[in-house]
Parts: C-alpha cells; structure tokens; sequence
C-alpha cells in the first residue's frame, strides 16, 4: 500500500505541518481536516494539484512523498 511521507520529509527539514499548512494554503486554501488527513494517511485520495504543490514547497519528487508499506488493511 502506498503511503505518503509528509511528516519525515518535515521532520528532516526542520518544518512544522503548521508550516507546511501555512505555505499550502497560501497557494490554494485547503481546510486543516483535509490537510491533517493528507499528511497523517487518513486520506483515500489527493489532488495532483495538491501533489505538485507539496513537492515544490518540500523540494522534493512525488517518488520522495511515497512510501510502500506491505501491509494490507
């Protein structure tokens, strides 16, 4: 199952999901629920906008936003 990695990519940036919150939604309003959900793999589906604005902001690839995680739920 692919699963996002949103927070250790911050966490080795020294951000903070405010941050990253501040810095999306200053691009296109998103509502903290659905970002919460985004980078916490609560979320069933994203935007490809919503991708590509991640990896310009983190300055990263989507392939450094994915992880695999063998387990099934």
């Amino acid at each position: 199952m692919l699963q996002l990695n949103v927070l250790s990519i911050l966490k080795q940036q020294n951000k903070s999901k405010y941050w990253l919150f501040n810095q999306l939604n200053t691009i296109k309003p998103i509502s903290y629920t659905n970002f919460n959900n985004i980078v916490t793999n609560k979320t069933k589906s994203i935007k490809y906008s919503t991708l590509t604005n991640l990896c310009n902001i983190l300055n990263c690839t989507p392939n450094d936003l994915f992880t695999t995680n063998n387990n099934t739920k």
